[in-house]
């Protein structure tokens, strides 16, 4: 597996140490995958206390957790992208810029490697002072007009209000979607790529003069759940994880960017994106779910497995879960407020910034901008219907 370093000396690069993988590469194993409701949710109970009884310590966590992110390394084929591509330093495009009500909006496209692009928006305090905390928000499978990606409302409120409480946010499309044009959503390899996104944003994030690289956090709902859990299993720069509506024992995410590699299986080895989602620990985690998807277990089944894991560290501080049962698939204005004070409790944010007179969250400062307003090529055309891209 390859390591990334917290704090590279390399600006704007990936640093990678080659570690001894006794598993080798499975990406060929379609019998290893596992694929939406891959389980029913008695078989994913009866999992977690089998996973349970591979560890007693904190020490035997940790071993299990690096097996886990070796698995996804390897099994997501992200050994197989070049040194050259991991190493190349991140070109900057700079659009449009929004001047809002205590935040600003820049259109702005990565080049990680020559002519591939990967586009979103900026958001930060209308002023800087010192260093920040940073917070990567990527997006989920929501591809109707008007309700598309990171340009969709809700989006739109948190990455404002993250900027306005204090915090550089970026988000950014999904692998093929949005302003993507160059590739195709249902790829196989989307989740070697998209992962590889999330990677190489945390190298131009981190690079930045105003960011405080000991506080960075990721947060995304859906399939940017599972983005969150996957980055911050990948890469230790991450400090604090939030995946929203994802995290199930017996659900493995229904699309070929969340479940198209053998990340779960290899052999003996079987993990699930519970596990997944624990192995930052002792680090801060919050999950989030509803009670009509397959988070509907949170507070039962998949929050007491991962509480149980802080609890060996003596962590227990740092997990938290908010359950909505009458709420459904989305971030929505009852999880941004679960959501927020967490991420200003861990990242130092003020929350008094979007606070009303009688200290509730109050999102109505935001600018709900247009899409055209947002994107950073606006010739460009977006991917219309990425989920049915063949």
């Amino acid at each position: 597996m390859k390591h990334i370093l917290k704090n590279s000396i390399i600006p704007m690069a990936v640093v990678l140490i080659l570690v001894s993988c006794k598993t080798g590469t499975t990406s060929g194993k379609k019998n290893e995958l596992c694929v939406g409701a891959y389980l029913t949710e008695e078989q994913a109970a009866r999992k977690l206390q089998e996973y349970a009884k591979l560890y007693g310590d904190a020490g035997e966590w940790k071993m299990r957790a690096e097996k886990i992110k070796e698995n996804i390394y390897t099994g997501g084929d992200l050994d197989k992208i070049s040194e050259k591509e991991w190493k190349y330093p991140v070109m900057v495009i700079r659009g449009r810029k929004h001047v809002l009500d205590g935040y600003t909006v820049e259109n702005i496209a990565l080049e990680p490697k020559p002519g591939y692009f990967i586009t979103g928006n900026l958001y930060k305090p209308d002023t800087i002072t010192g260093k920040i905390p940073a917070v990567l928000c990527p997006h989920g499978h929501w591809f109707k007009p008007g309700d598309y990606g990171r340009f969709r409302p809700d989006m739109q409120k948190r990455c404002a209000a993250l900027a306005k409480m204090g915090a550089v946010v970026y988000a950014w499309d999904m692998y093929g979607t949005g302003e993507d044009i160059q590739h195709i959503h249902k790829d196989p390899g989307a989740l070697t790529w998209q992962c590889y996104n999330g990677i190489r944003i945390l190298d131009y994030i981190s690079a930045l003069d105003y960011v405080d690289t000991n506080r960075i956090a990721i947060t995304g709902a859906s399939g940017g759940g599972t983005q969150t859990f996957l980055i911050a299993a990948l890469d230790d720069r991450i400090d604090v994880s939030v995946p929203v509506v994802m995290v199930s024992a017996y659900f493995f995410g229904g699309c070929v960017c969340e479940s198209g590699k053998p990340i779960h299986k290899h052999g003996a080895f079987e993990t699930d994106n519970v596990e997944i989602a624990a192995s930052i620990a002792p680090k801060p985690l919050m999950l989030v779910g509803d009670g009509d998807d397959w988070t509907k277990n949170l507070p039962l089944v998949e929050f007491p497995y991962i509480q149980n894991i802080y609890k060996l560290f003596g962590a227990e501080d740092n997990v938290e879960y908010a359950f909505f049962p009458d709420e459904v698939h989305d971030y929505g204005f009852p999880k941004r407020k679960a959501v927020y004070p967490f991420l200003a409790k861990h990242l130092d944010l003020d929350l008094e910034k979007i606070l009303d007179k009688n200290n509730k969250i109050d999102e109505s400062f935001v600018t709900i901008l247009d899409t055209t307003q947002l994107k950073v090529f606006p010739g460009r055309p977006l991917v219309v219907n990425p989920m049915q891209a063949k």
